[in-house]
């Protein structure tokens, strides 16, 4: 593989099969930065069903983007947020029934994740999944952390 800081060729410094996908360290020969590819097995994309009833095809980006600015700021470490984006796209391949699933599914799954991963990311979750509107809502959901 080619360095994405220079070009040169790389070798692997550290490989690591965690269920679905494959991690591998590199380092560049003629650099010597390193980086980290992850290899997964490209599965048929699904259906999401909006609450507005809309649809649109299912984004491993859009839920790293959501679950990353839940984790802003957060002392939690870039492979944890990657095993964890794995393992809900992992169950929700699981529960889809034909090539559609409702956006609420996937949002219990990373609600349930963020909460064994981080308390404070799972409020912040929360906060917008559930469209939290005053402090009421908020102490539920604190609530339910404890």
């Amino acid at each position: 593989m080619k360095c994405i800081f220079c070009g040169g060729e790389t070798k692997v410094t550290d490989k690591r099969d965690s269920g679905s996908e494959t991690r591998r360290r590199r380092e560049c020969l003629k650099c010597k930065k390193r980086f980290t590819t992850y290899e997964r097995v490209e599965e048929p994309n699904f259906i999401v069903i909006k609450k507005d009833k809309t649809r649109e095809p299912f984004s491993r980006e859009k839920l790293r983007a959501g679950i990353e600015k839940a984790c802003e700021k957060r002392p939690i470490e870039t492979e944890k947020i990657d095993k964890l984006i794995s393992e809900i796209e992992t169950k929700i391949r699981n529960k889809i029934k034909g090539k559609e699933i409702e956006s609420k599914i996937i949002g219990e799954e990373v609600m349930k994740a963020l909460k064994k991963l981080d308390k404070v990311a799972y409020i912040r979750f929360a906060s917008v999944y559930r469209d939290f509107q005053d402090v009421a809502d908020f102490k539920k959901a604190m609530k339910e952390v404890k």
